[in-house]
Parts: structure tokens; sequence; C-alpha cells
């Protein structure tokens, strides 16, 4: 059974291609379209699928979509009825885009790919969320938690997926519906500290450590537990079910206070300015979504009895979260898929409408390098002149054999140069995991500053991940989730030993943190092959890896992506074995909106 699946018209578009149940290829649209975030029919990542599964169009036996755009369309005009007349505004602002394409994606999708209008299904959001959870893990049966925005109704949701042989079955427990939402209080609250929705949540979760959690009080009154053990807003502190400009109330500046002016930069400094206020604001809401999450946790454990939880939507990418929920929650494991978003509903569909009809992934371990190749190809298309250099004036070396490649590369790292990184197929999901990565020492002074300022031009609280020598992860860290399972796909944070704190300086975070990867020989070679070769020059296991893009653009996906990404970041060195690239200079100036360093007094 050849299944495409897809996501668009939300943000973070997607497709993703299943064949007898086992994932072939998967990738978001913004990876070749180059927009951040671009939620168009993602026709060249379905492109992409296809080709790397070697088939037509034509060969599919279904088209899914993740979710059910009807149901969705009902949800809007019943909320803007209820709201009305003020909701009227916000269902006129959402009309264009529904009548100009949403409500009619079954035809569309099915004259962009050129199918049968009967090959192209749907699935439900919620159920496209917890079957890429489910179905990309080798477990009979299991829990599941969705939490996200909101789906087509619903933004939460207690069940439980089984494994039968006829066919998947999915009981569902419990659930919240729209407007009540935590990954909306998040988004409101992320756009009241002047982050953009759908995109700063993540800055959000990295500005909390610079807090005290002093705000707590105020949060928990935007929350209320009624009988069935799950949630409510309380809707007089938002306006998302009648707004479509702003998410939250005056009633949450006047418990708040004012919200943050987005064009003003966040300015690290002593006790009372706005980015303390800020900080303590978003730690301040990480206590209480943890909170909040741990009683749903509880919930799905006493309603289902299963003792395996598979956690899936945006909020799950909360790598803080996770980690504590991980260690504290009530399931002897946490599972996540590595794109638990969005863009990941598009393989939970194709997966779920595979084993609608009794076909599940082949037994095995998940392997999140779904994307793009680099090949040698790539680089035969570059004309380079006598002196090893492009028309760019990018240096150029093709290394004889894997060892003197590794050596290059760790000796360059050791030496204080930051390498971009670009290896096999691109990863599935917002995370660098060694295929499209940026790579630096973790203990050079300053080496935090300097990425985040001259490399990755972006806010300088912005914290960076480690990757580790899997075998010396307990070593360096503590807190590790049992299995490492999760830090597999660097979706939880531990706690750096103290005693290395000072060699794991540029990725570790102001509260001891760290967002880390445990690297297995079986999930990146060549990387880990680089990186025990940098630990026996330097001493040290572990690296900085972050995705391999500058600020406001998607991670590099083709070596072209690459060559004018190292170029603007100013990179040492651009590693695509057997290929090694030193990029020309093309510095970017850092913008406006960074944040600035201040020392403490």
């Amino acid at each position: 059974m050849k299944v495409l699946g897809l996501s668009s018209h939300f943000h973070d578009s997607a497709a993703a291609l299943v064949i007898d149940g086992r994932p072939i290829a998967a990738s978001q649209e913004e990876r070749f379209s180059r927009r951040k975030g671009d939620s168009s029919l993602p026709i060249r990542a379905a492109s992409f699928c296809l080709e790397r599964g070697g088939i037509e169009a034509t060969d599919l036996d279904a088209v899914v979509f993740y979710e059910k755009p009807f149901r969705k369309f009902y949800r809007i005009v019943s909320t803007s009825l209820a709201n009305a007349p003020g909701g009227f505004r916000a269902f006129k602002g959402a009309l264009h885009s529904w009548f100009e394409s949403k409500l009619w994606i079954k035809s569309e999708i099915a004259k962009a790919l050129g199918v049968p209008l009967d090959r192209v299904r749907f699935s439900d959001h919620h159920l496209s969320h917890a079957a890429a959870a489910f179905l990309t893990h080798d477990v009979p049966s299991a829990a599941t938690l969705v939490v996200d925005g909101v789906g087509e109704w619903t933004s939460t949701t207690l069940g439980r997926l089984s494994r039968a042989e006829g066919a998947m079955v999915y009981d569902v427990f419990g659930s919240v519906d729209f407007p009540h939402s935590l990954g909306l209080l998040y988004s409101a609250l992320t756009a009241f500290l002047g982050f953009r929705v759908n995109e700063g949540e993540y800055k959000v979760m990295g500005l909390a450590p610079y807090g005290q959690p002093r705000f707590v009080p105020e949060l928990r009154q935007l929350i209320r537990h009624p009988d069935d053990g799950l949630f409510e807003l309380d809707l007089r502190y938002f306006s998302h079910d009648r707004s479509v400009t702003r998410g939250w109330s005056a009633e949450l500046e006047r418990l708040l206070g004012p919200p943050r002016n987005p064009g003003r930069p966040l300015r690290l400094g002593r006790e009372g300015t706005e980015f303390q206020r800020c900080a303590d604001i978003a730690a301040s809401l990480q206590v209480v979504l943890e909170e909040e999450l741990l009683r749903l946790f509880e919930r799905a454990r006493e309603l289902t009895g299963e003792s395996v939880l598979c956690y899936a939507g945006g909020v799950a990418l909360n790598c803080v979260a996770n980690g504590k929920l991980a260690r504290e929650g009530p399931f002897s494991r946490l599972l996540i898929h590595p794109a638990s978003g969005d863009a990941g509903g598009a393989l939970g569909a194709a997966l779920a409408y595979c084993a609608s009809h009794g076909i599940y992934r082949p037994a095995g371990a998940f392997s999140p390098f779904l994307g793009l190749d680099v090949s040698s190809a790539e680089f035969a298309g570059l004309t380079f002149d006598d002196s090893g250099s492009d028309s760019g004036s990018d240096s150029f070396q093709r290394t004889q054999s894997e060892d003197e490649f590794v050596e290059h590369v760790a000796q360059a790292l050791a030496d204080d140069e930051v390498v971009g990184w670009m290896q096999g197929g691109a990863e599935w999901g917002p995370r660098a995991l060694g295929a499209r990565s940026i790579l630096a020492r973790p203990d050079s002074p300053g080496q935090q500053r300097r990425l985040n300022r001259m490399v990755k031009h972006r806010e300088d609280f912005r914290p960076f991940a480690p990757v580790v020598l899997d075998e010396w992860a307990e070593e360096l860290f503590e807190g590790l989730c049992p299995g490492r399972e999760l830090e597999r796909h660097m979706l939880a944070t531990v706690t750096t030993r103290k005693a290395w704190r000072g060699r794991l300086a540029a990725v570790t975070h102001v509260d001891g943190s760290a967002r880390v990867q445990c690297l297995r020989p079986c999930d990146g070679p060549l990387l880990h092959r680089v990186l025990a070769r940098f630990h026996a020059l330097t001493g040290i296991p572990a690296l900085v890896n972050t995705s391999f893009n500058d600020a406001g653009e998607p991670i590099v996906n083709s070596l072209d992506d690459g060559l004018r990404s190292a170029r603007r970041c100013g990179l040492g060195l651009l590693a695509a074995y057997p290929h090694l690239v030193r990029p020309a200079k093309d510095p970017v100036p850092v913008p406006a909106e960074s944040a600035t360093l201040e020392p403490s007094a």
C-alpha cells in the first residue's frame, strides 16, 4: 500500500510517503521553498517524496490530508456566531483564505498531484498526531495524549491506541474543546512577551531560565479545573475566540502589566528591567504549563491503565516540560515523535491510514533522516578553478578517505572553527540531529555569545544544545530519561553535572540545563567518528550542535542552501563527505531585534 500524507494551510506544511507501513520520505515544504513556516500546499515536498519512493502520483493508493477542513470551518462559524457581534470581525478575516482554498482542499490536492478525487482522504487532526507518536514506536498499545493549539474542534485529547490484525483501534476517553487550550494559552503569552506566534514559543522556553516564577499565582488564575479532571481557561483573560490579531484581553494586562513592545530589543540586565519582567513571566508560564501537563498525564494514566504514553502535538516540543514529565510523571515510558507539531501530522495521517487496513511499520527503530540527501552529484554541478575555488571564491577539497575527512573536521573543531555539517537525508522535525547541523567547541570562552551574534544573528539569551557520545552521557549529564529515548532526538532537557559545566559552558543554559542529543554510532556513524576523534584531541566528548540556518530562514536542505548559509554565517568550514569547503565570507550584520547582553550588577 502506497500512501502520501499531507499537512498544509496553517503553518509548517509537509508531505510524507509511507509504503506498506514503512516511512520512506518526509519533509516540510519550507525546506524546498526557503520560506520559513511555509503553509502552502506542499507540492515540492510531495514531489520529493514520490521521487524518493520511485513512484508516480498515479501509483498512490491514497493521499491523506491530516485533518478535516469542513469540521474546522464549522467550528469557526459556530464560534463567530456565539461571540456576535464581536466575533464577526474574526470570521470576516478568516473568510478569504477559507473560500480561496481551504474549503476546496480535496479538489486542489487532486488537481495538483493528478490523482482521482476518490483517492483523497481525510484524517482527524488529533488522530494524525497520536498515530505519528504511536506508529513510529514498537509498542502493542499505549495511552495517547495530544496537546496543541487546536485541531478541528479539540485542543487536548486523552485516548489509547492499540494494534489489531484487522485495523488499529483508537479509543478516546476525554477531550477539551476550543476555545479552551493550553497551546493557545502559551501562544497568547508568547505574543504578550513580544514574540511571533507559531515561531516564538521556543524563545519563551529559552527565556524562562533567566527568570523567577513570581507570577505563578497570577497565571494559575487563568485556568480552572472542572470535575472531569481536565481544564478550562478563564476566558476573561483571552480573546482568541473573537480576534485574529490578539490572543489576550485587557484583563490579562491588568493582571501582568503591559505587553512587551516587539519592536524594542530585550536587554539582559539588572533586576527590575523589562528583560527581567519578561523572563519572570516566562518562568512562571513554564511552571504552570508543567503543572497542567502533569495533571493530564495522571488523568491519562488513570483512564487508560496503560504504562506507556505516546505524547504528541505542538506542546510536546516543550523539551523542558518533557524531561520533567518523563522523570516525575506516572508512566514508565514517554514516547514522542521528533516532528510532534503539525508537520508531523502528515506522516501520522499516512501511517494511520495504513494501520486502518492492518498494515503496520516493520519492527525496528524509527529513523528521522527522511529528507533530501546531499550527494556528490550536487558538487559536480559546481565549477572550480585550479586553486580549488568556485566562482564565489569558496576553497574546495575532496578527501580521499573517510579517515582523512574525519581528521580534517575534528581538527578544525579542536582549533575552534565553526563547522557546517551536511550528511545524508535531512532531519524530519525542527531539531538538528546531525544531518544539517552547525558544530563548534563547547568550551571556548564566549562561544554562546559568538554563535548567537556572529553566526546565527539572533537574541543573546538563546541557548545552544550539545551532542554527546552516548557512552559518555551519564558522565556529563544527570536526569537522563529512562532508556535515553527522548535524548536521541533532543526532546528533553537534562542537567549538566557541575564538574563539566566549565567545559560545556556554551551548551549549558543559565540554570544548568541542556537539551542534549545522545549520539550512538547507528544514529550517525560519521558524526560519531568525528565526535570520538574530537574527544581524543580535546578530552571533551561533546560538541555544540545547532541547526544549520541563519536567523529567519529554514534549516538548509540542499548543498546550494548550505553554501549560501555558510557564507552568510561566516562559517570556517562546510563538511559534506567526502567534500570540504572553505566558504567565502559574506557576513551579515546583527539584526536590530537581537538582544544585547549587559552584565548584571
